[in-house]
């Protein structure tokens, strides 16, 4: 089931053959906006071709042997017009033990739409029996269910008004237009409502802008191929301003080994090279991204987003709204509310959310993140969390057997979950707090948890890291000052990385964890920039100058003024107050700062730069463009 249910070949990393440098191997590109949008339109031809020449060729060993081919690259190969027979022939090879499930029916929706008019009958054919004879299993979390329709959506379009047997669904294309059509409506719906379960995905993101790619360029009804156009934009927008120089930081509903440490190692980088252009891509183009290539100039971001992933000023704060994936268990809410902020300067940026449940496998909660003039290999962020194991949480988002809980998830691409050091995942025993660059991160651990700690990462890129007498611990991550105060005693260990979901042992890549086994616990960062002080030195007497109170008993409890002259009172299990103020976050909206504004249930995003404004409305599926 694994083997087919993944089984769309992603490439390894290999230098494009006789041609030039691949991008991932180049110097890092220049972080700011490109003015010109005749050179930026042209400049992003350029990063769209060298894609395309690496997968029809140019980027694996042995793409000259027509067996190895797999659908990308005759993707790839298509649109270059290579070798059109044998890519029909390999097409016709493939389909004799198709896969099944989401990743693999839209890379095979990819040939038959590209391929329509240049692969060979038989070819064509071959795919359509495959979606006549093997069964498609659907999935389970958000990604899956938007692939498995968008894809079913498409090739009932393909090839309508034919009968049930034709079809593995056993249901008529009409059929399946009606429930493929129904769920995606649906899904664009709550997006656009009261917001994603699977929001600010590292490497997801490339699963839901590919397919939906496709439903704007080839979707048969001018509706359904508008809404794929404004969730393109949607999507776009949202990572423009959830990036720092093109890097996706914190919070994260799911993420992996990789890209919880080193920020940029993920799909969301490569697309933010090739759409914005202002950070290397991943090696080999992330695999999924080559499926978004072969129709990528016909869209074009639209200039108020490529403005705010590249043209800011220092310091801006985002409030959105997201949920939390549905619960089957365990819960009185089906899908409670997610509560994000984002405070984005040029050297560093702050991410967090409320804590506790919200994806039990991959969720990242909170960090500080901060610039590197080249991201790659880099671990540039500071968090903590509770390594919460649990078989009930799991159970709660999914509905297999129990028996199979915890151990089973660790040998289906969750190698980390049920280790004691791992760095990503939510705990219910978590309850963050954040105002502007300073984060409060409180711990109510039962004492009959597994896991009864908390782990803090710190980089192998730290300088000046000082434990100080004051309890504070002092670093310095490229141009960000940081203040890390644990609130309990601790020890540290070294840091141990699962290289890829599916690594049966961890290595080590450097750095450490900070691990205080206290079951009442909390931790405080302070972020700021090194312009702002003279050296460390002072950075340090001025966090040790500012009021601080805090008590771990009989639940943890800090009061804090911050650097930036706010009195924050957070106490685990109630409402934190600024200023005596108590948080409203009920009047919290899905967007709302200075680029992104929308309201919970009103299916309308406004973006916005400067003088520039587009309104993505779904009530009307209009997109309105004004110039201030």
């Amino acid at each position: 089931m694994r083997r087919t249910f993944f089984s769309a070949v992603l490439f390894t990393c290999a230098a494009l053959s006789g041609g030039a440098q691949p991008s991932y191997e180049a110097p890092p590109p220049p972080t700011g906006p490109v003015a010109d949008a005749s050179l930026r339109r042209a400049d992003y031809f350029r990063r769209v071709d060298e894609v395309l020449d690496w997968a029809a060729g140019g980027g694996s060993a042995k793409t000259n042997d027509p067996a190895k081919l797999d659908l990308a690259m005759i993707a790839a190969r298509i649109v270059r017009g290579r070798d059109l027979p044998g890519c029909s022939q390999r097409v016709i090879e493939l389909m004799r033990e198709p896969g099944t499930g989401p990743f693999w029916m839209f890379p095979s929706v990819c040939i038959a739409y590209l391929g329509r008019d240049r692969l060979s009958p038989e070819a064509l054919a071959s795919i359509r029996t495959a979606w006549r004879t093997t069964r498609q299993i659907r999935g389970d979390t958000e990604n899956h269910f938007a692939m498995y329709y968008l894809s079913l959506y498409l090739m009932a379009e393909l090839y309508p008004d034919e009968p049930a047997d034709a079809w593995y669904t056993g249901r008529s294309s009409a059929e399946n237009l009606a429930e493929a059509r129904g769920y995606l409506v649906h899904w664009m719906d709550e997006t656009t409502t009261v917001g994603q379960a699977e929001f600010n995905t590292t490497n997801y993101i490339g699963e839901y802008v590919i397919p939906l790619l496709f439903l704007a360029n080839w979707a048969k009804d001018p509706a359904m191929r508008q809404r794929g156009h404004l969730m393109l934009d949607w999507f776009f927008a949202e990572l423009a301003v959830s990036t720092l120089n093109g890097v996706l930081r914190g919070p994260n509903s799911r993420v992996d080994e990789g890209s919880v440490i080193e920020r940029w190692q993920a799909m969301a980088s490569y697309f933010s090279w090739l759409l914005f252009g202002h950070t290397p891509p991943t090696a080999g183009y992330s695999g999924w991204g080559l499926y978004f290539a072969p129709l990528a100039k016909n869209y074009e971001v639209p200039e108020v987003i490529y403005r705010i992933a590249t043209d800011r000023p220092d310091g801006f704060l985002q409030r959105d709204r997201a949920r939390v994936r549905r619960f089957w268990r365990y819960s009185d809410e089906t899908s409670p509310p997610v509560y994000k902020t984002n405070y984005l300067r040029h050297d560093y940026a702050v991410g967090s959310t409320r804590g506790g449940r919200i994806d039990p496998l991959q969720s990242h909660v909170w960090d500080v993140t901060w610039a590197e003039p080249d991201p790659r290999g880099k671990h540039p962020t500071m968090f903590s969390l509770h390594p919460h194991a649990a078989s009930e949480i799991i159970q709660a988002s999914f509905v297999f057997y129990p028996e199979p809980m915890i151990k089973g998830v660790t040998f289906e691409g969750k190698p980390s979950y049920d280790s004691p050091d791992k760095v990503m995942g939510s705990s219910p025993y978590e309850q963050v707090f954040q105002d502007l660059d300073t984060v409060i991160a409180l711990y109510a651990i039962p004492p009959d948890t597994r896991f009864p700690h908390i782990n803090g990462f710190f980089s192998k890129d730290l300088a000046e890291v000082t434990e100080d007498a004051s309890g504070w611990i002092f670093a310095r991550g490229g141009r960000a000052y940081l203040a890390y105060r644990p609130l309990a005693p601790y020890r540290w260990e070294t840091y141990r990385h699962y290289s890829s979901g599916w690594a049966k042992a961890p290595v080590e890549l450097g750095g450490r964890l900070l691990t205080s086994p206290h079951l009442k616990n909390g931790t405080l960062v302070q972020a700021a920039s090194t312009a702002e002080f003279r050296d460390l030195a002072a950075f340090k007497a001025a966090i040790t100058a500012l009021p601080l109170r805090f008590t771990l008993e009989p639940v943890p409890s800090v009061s804090l003024t911050t650097l930036r002259g706010k009195k924050i009172a957070f106490t685990y299990g109630q409402t934190p107050t600024v200023d005596g103020r108590a948080i409203d976050y009920g009047r919290w909206k899905l967007f709302e700062g200075p680029y992104l504004n929308a309201e919970v249930g009103g299916r309308k995003l406004t973006i916005t730069h400067g003088r520039l404004e587009r309104i993505l409305d779904f009530n009307t599926l209009t997109i309105t463009d004004r110039v201030q």
